[in-house]
């Protein structure tokens, strides 16, 4: 497989995603970053040379189609898919609403589901590709208040094996990159929710969260772009159906 030159990162406007999409750009890729609220996704792409700001829903599969429409009229057919986009929501078994576990499966899920679909089409069309569905060490174990997504993280894990065998004759690679707790907009909004909830100061939230990494800290969201970059170069095409773990040794 020749590199790949298309990369479109869901979820791309912050974190994680944004992360990778400066990673990737710094490669040589020309890069399209998909989400919900154009602002970031804007001013990212007017920092990244060659890159491309689609706003799009990803639970929506008329929204991603639409989104991967827009993508290749400008840089052409995609050859690099990171999943990134993603949610959770924090309750007790017992008091998750239908409504808000329904939601954890449609966008942390589904919204993968969609995506690699629409991308497969496209990855056939330039002869190979390579997927990365970011997916979090909740895909790996279990984490008390939030079942949906743990379950949908779970999910990804399992449609991510499952497609990696069905493609594995075919030059298109599929692994999951699975997080620690990571210094993203994600982690800070918990942290905001346990402070608000529990009465005690974000540093003592924070300790929560990092005392399950035996490094004592937060994953930076570059360590996670860089598994990320290394799984879709050329010379990776043996490692499919993987479920990496950059969390600190927390997960082994």
């Amino acid at each position: 497989m020749s590199t790949p030159r298309h990369a479109l990162i869901t979820g791309g406007g912050t974190g994680i995603g944004a992360a990778v999409a400066e990673r990737l750009a710094a490669e040589g890729m020309n890069v399209t970053v998909v989400g919900r609220r154009s602002a970031p996704l804007e001013a990212l792409a007017a920092r990244l040379e060659g890159a491309n700001a689609v706003t799009a829903d990803v639970t929506d599969a008329g929204s991603v189609g639409r989104a991967f429409e827009e993508a290749r009229a400008v840089h052409g057919p995609v050859g690099v898919l990171v999943n990134n986009a993603g949610a959770a929501k924090t309750a007790p078994f017992d008091r998750i609403e239908a409504g808000d576990w329904q939601s954890m499966l449609e966008v942390n899920l589904s919204g993968v589901f969609h995506c690699m679909q629409v991308a497969l089409t496209d990855m056939r069309a330039v002869g190979g590709g390579r997927i990365v569905n970011v997916a979090s060490t909740a895909g790996l174990k279990g984490y008390a208040y939030v079942a949906g997504y743990c379950a949908a993280k779970h999910g990804v894990i399992g449609l991510t094996r499952a497609v990696a065998l069905e493609l594995a004759r075919e030059p298109i690679t599929v692994n999951a990159v699975c997080p620690g707790y990571t210094d993203t907009e994600l982690v800070s909004n918990a942290l905001d929710t346990i402070t608000a909830k529990t009465g005690r100061s974000r540093e003592e939230a924070l300790q929560e969260f990092v005392k399950v990494n035996p490094q004592r800290r937060l994953v930076r969201p570059e360590e996670v772009a860089e598994t990320v970059s290394w799984l879709c170069r050329p010379n990776t095409a043996a490692v499919t159906g993987q479920a990496i773990s950059v969390s600190g040794g927390e997960v082994m």
